[in-house]
């Protein structure tokens, strides 16, 4: 059976030498403005907010759901038949239907969808390939560090007696497309409530860095955000 893959990738590591009790709140902003900055380069990310839409290899027909399907291919095809239509619908694909066979579409990618595709491969010995595909947008700027709190903790994730930096800062986001803008309700009914992060809009965020014996912040899971398709396909039909 496909196992179903880990969507984000840890994709930053890096330190920073502090004081014992003082943090520079420009050095932690710059640095996690690096962070982010590197994530997607690193990656050929379009943004730091991904909407999943499944495992699909485009052009795609749709393949009905049957008795022989794994676990894994049911839910596959659940987010499928919700999230190609939702896209078709706001123009990052196309879909035609299927000649003499009721409810069956083919898709594709329109030129705007190729601009903020991103695709990841689960290329596990064994199995035949997974070509997950999310579109993405808005990359993260880092306004302000607001304030750095510290906790020790008896049993770390990585060791005991560790200590577990804060950052809590506020960010807007860069660039987000119409398309997002314009279809806000139908994404975030199926990707959640604010899914959408609006434009020159200030959000909050926390930031966790591990500190070592030497003072270093270390933090290793900075990156993209993949938003998963659990709720329900809003059209303009309904």
């Amino acid at each position: 059976m496909k196992k179903n893959i880990q969507l984000t990738t840890a994709i930053f590591v890096t330190s920073l030498l502090l004081g014992c009790d003082t943090y520079n709140k420009e050095e932690l902003k710059q640095l996690i403005q690096n962070g982010y900055d590197k994530a997607r380069a690193n990656t050929k990310v379009k943004g730091d907010f991904c909407y999943y839409l499944g495992a699909v290899k485009f052009p795609y027909t749709d393949i009905p759901l049957s008795n022989e399907d794994t676990k894994w291919e049911g839910w596959n095809k659940a987010k499928l038949f919700k999230t190609l239509p939702l896209f078709a619908e706001i123009g990052l694909l196309t879909r035609q239907p299927v000649e003499n066979k009721e409810g069956i579409y083919h898709y594709d990618l329109t030129e705007l969808g190729q601009e903020y595709l991103h695709s990841f491969f689960d290329e596990s010995p064994g199995r035949s390939t997974i070509y997950n595909n999310s579109f993405c947008y808005g990359p993260i700027k880092i306004i302000k560090v607001k304030d750095v709190s510290e906790k020790t903790y008896e049993h770390g994730l990585y060791s005991y007696n560790e200590t577990q930096v804060s950052v809590y800062i506020d960010y807007q986001v860069v660039d987000t497309p119409e398309w997002a803008v314009n279809n806000q309700d139908k994404l975030d009914a199926l990707y959640g409530l604010y899914s959408v992060r609006l434009p020159n809009v200030t959000y909050p965020n926390t930031i966790n860095f591990i500190k070592g014996k030497d003072g270093n912040l270390h933090q290793n899971s900075l990156s993209y955000h993949v938003m998963q398709p659990y709720g329900k396909l809003l059209t303009d039909k309904e």
